[in-house]
């Protein structure tokens, strides 16, 4: 196995010295991050703060944006929440993730994230990591579907079921979240006989992830970090997709 740190230090590496934090928040659900150059970068907030943080969130507006992103690595879970927020504030700026050969995809709603998929995965062996509601329905037509879940509901499998499950499976879709609690290398190892789709607002948009065997990258853009907050704070009528896109890259 490879050093599991390399994808996370590659993400970070890349981050130039000279971009610095506007301003950290953790919220209920999401972490956000902006950055000097207006990138708004967004991650899954988890509430475990059983290690001792590094920072205080106050204090790292000013910080070096990579100093910052440096927090993806910590096992304080809500400060690297932190940490990917401000990755994807820098990967996930949208004139960047364009330079990099990512460009919209077709509607702009993470509820739609798996329907593209339907035929491809008729007959497949498909597994998706991470309770979203809205997979089911949209794979219906797999031969088997595994849904993976760290606090799983009726129906779910116990993520510990991965090590078992995932190196039989055709198609794995995985949430961007795994990036914060540091299941991503692993679970991209389990996954590698298979076309890996990483789905969420919590993924990079960055080819470094092809580098470690994603297929197809599924990320989301901003750079109106005003927009991007009132949308999480609930008080914009179309939520994210006013404030940023869904952004989509496969594997050249």
């Amino acid at each position: 196995m490879t050093n599991p740190w390399n994808l996370y230090d590659d993400l970070i590496d890349e981050i130039p010295g000279h971009i610095t934090v506007a301003a950290a928040y953790i919220g209920t659900k999401w972490c956000r991050v902006t950055s000097s150059e207006r990138g708004a970068g967004m991650a899954f907030a988890m509430p475990v703060r059983t290690r001792p943080a590094s920072y205080g969130e106050d204090d790292l507006a000013g910080l070096p944006l990579r100093e910052v992103a440096a927090l993806a690595k910590s096992w304080n879970l809500a400060e690297a929440g932190l940490g990917m927020a401000a990755i994807n504030a820098y990967h996930s700026l949208p004139k960047r993730a364009f330079g990099n050969g990512f460009s919209p995809c077709h509607e702009n709603n993470w509820a739609r994230a798996f329907h593209p998929y339907r035929e491809v995965i008729a007959g497949k062996k498909v597994a998706v990591i991470g309770h979203f509601p809205f997979a089911a329905s949209a794979l219906a037509d797999a031969a088997e579907l595994f849904i993976l879940e760290r606090n799983p509901v009726e129906g779910d499998y116990p993520d510990s079921a991965a090590e078992y499950l995932l190196p039989g499976c055709d198609y794995v879709f995985i949430t961007g979240s795994s990036f914060v609690n540091k299941t991503i290398p692993r679970l991209l190892e389990l996954s590698r006989d298979a076309v890996t789709v990483m789905i969420g607002p919590s993924t990079p948009a960055s080819p470094i992830l092809f580098d470690f065997g994603v297929d197809i990258i599924t990320a989301f853009a901003s750079d109106q970090p005003g927009m991007l907050d009132e949308s999480l704070q609930g008080k914009l009528l179309g939520g994210m997709y006013e404030a940023g896109m869904r952004v989509e890259k496969a594997r050249p």
